[in-house]
């Protein structure tokens, strides 16, 4: 949505995030907590942000440590922010840290809040593992024992397998399927090869690799082992691949024949974002300068199945449609790439007239998006795609780039499990 006519505009002060990591690799003895409060952190001190100017902290996550539910709430509480600012924790698989945003951007339009903090986190290298519900069903009739003898019935009709840890799937509840088996069944469908996927791969970790200080510049340094590492950029990404590499790796999810490998899908990541958001209004009188205007967002839903992931090119045409705009218009394009396979269906979709009519209701296709404007510094696939953080990578990058590229407008969109889909166009900020 976007009322910009009637409503406050809403611009981005700054944004930044921790280094993106490969699970059980430097960060996994961190939590989603720690993660979180180094990127809020490193946010305060990079806008050199008084605390009195931040109205609410909404903050994604979606494997979520029980000890810290409302992981918003005890980030905002360890970054020095003061313990006078509601926080709110808020999941929407991939794209949770665009909700964040987009609730700032509402409250704030509507006078409610003048700014806030947003992002996200995920840490991949600690996700909860619980007993299974029969023996966790044992456990809490254990509250109720008030006599040793009371522990000689716990094991009555407990099996051997019941005491087996109970360790999260990434898949779909409604489906049972997991997200790279879907992608196989989308890229199949849209007559995606595995080529196709393996060369959108290698292209991104050779963009991301020639674009590594420019990545460098939004990310905020951790220091590990007591102090003896910092680590200051992602780890990975592969400059020295190569397609005989990617095509030598076999098929991940459907075998023999699937398309979808280790190297052309987003592998499991720890790492957290966040943001600076304000009324155009008082950032200027509070003396931020902003870099970007926050314009008209989409969220929509498919069908989880074979078409969980196509989300994007849904999203896209209504933000386009709304601003008034075209492909033509777009100086930057940021897209989430969950898989190849996800992206290039989502481009051939676009670029499609029967999908536009069949599918869009429209008469002729959204457009194609040109190759060398997007994800010009590389992206999920090369860069690391720690679940609730991306969405705030994909806003600061794009604004970042639109600066150093001269550009006017910014298109970001992103696909989500369940078979959801956002997309947001932003907008250069011209120095008053």
């Amino acid at each position: 949505m976007d009322k910009n006519s009637s409503t406050r505009q809403v611009v981005f002060i700054d944004g930044g995030r921790t280094p993106f990591l490969r699970s059980q690799t430097d960060f996994k003895k961190f939590s989603a907590y720690d993660l979180g409060r180094f990127a809020v952190t490193g946010l305060i001190n990079q806008t050199k942000l008084n605390p009195k100017h931040i109205d609410h902290l909404y903050y994604g996550n979606v494997i979520q440590d029980i000890n810290t539910s409302n992981v918003a709430r005890e980030v905002s509480l360890a970054s020095g922010l003061g313990d006078h600012i509601p926080a709110t924790t808020v999941s929407m698989a991939c794209i949770s840290s665009n909700v964040a945003l987009t609730s700032a951007m509402n409250s704030i339009r509507l006078g409610h809040i003048e700014g806030a903090i947003v992002g996200g986190v995920e840490v991949m290298s600690d996700i909860p593992i619980r007993f299974r519900k029969k023996f966790r069903q044992k456990l809490l009739e254990t509250q109720k024992y008030r006599k040793p003898t009371d522990w000689l019935k716990f094991f009555k009709g407990l099996r051997p397998s019941d005491l087996l840890p109970e360790i999260p799937s990434i898949s779909e509840f409604s489906t049972g399927e997991t997200m790279g088996k879907s992608c196989d069944k989308m890229s199949a469908k849209y007559g995606v090869s595995r080529s196709e996927q393996d060369e959108f791969a290698l292209q991104s970790h050779h963009k991301a690799d020639q674009a590594k200080d420019h990545l460098r510049e939004e990310i905020y340094p951790v220091s590990v082992k007591n102090g003896e590492k910092l680590i200051d950029s992602d780890n990975g990404v592969r400059g020295d691949t190569s397609l005989e590499k990617l095509e030598s790796l076999r098929p991940a999810f459907i075998k023999p024949h699937g398309t979808v490998t280790a190297g052309n899908a987003s592998f499991l990541t720890d790492g957290a974002s966040a943001a600076l958001v304000m009324s155009e209004e008082k950032a200027l009188e509070r003396g931020y300068q902003p870099k970007s205007i926050l314009h008209a967002y989409s969220y929509v839903a498919q069908r989880p199945d074979d078409e969980l992931l196509i989300g994007p090119a849904f999203a896209v045409p209504n933000v386009l449609d709304e601003m008034n705009l075209t492909f033509d218009d777009i100086d930057v394009f940021e897209f989430h790439e969950a898989f190849a396979g996800q992206m290039v269906t989502v481009l051939k979709a676009l670029a499609s007239d029967e999908f536009a009519k069949t599918r869009l209701n429209r008469d002729q296709k959204v457009g194609e998006v040109p190759s060398d404007k997007l994800n010009a510094w590389g992206g999920s696939l090369s860069i690391g795609h720690p679940f609730a953080a991306t969405g705030i990578r994909l806003v600061t990058t794009a604004t970042n780039r639109l600066i150093k590229e001269g550009g006017k407008y910014a298109l970001i969109a992103a696909c989500a499990a369940g078979g959801q889909g956002h997309a947001m166009i932003i907008e250069r900020y011209e120095k008053t």
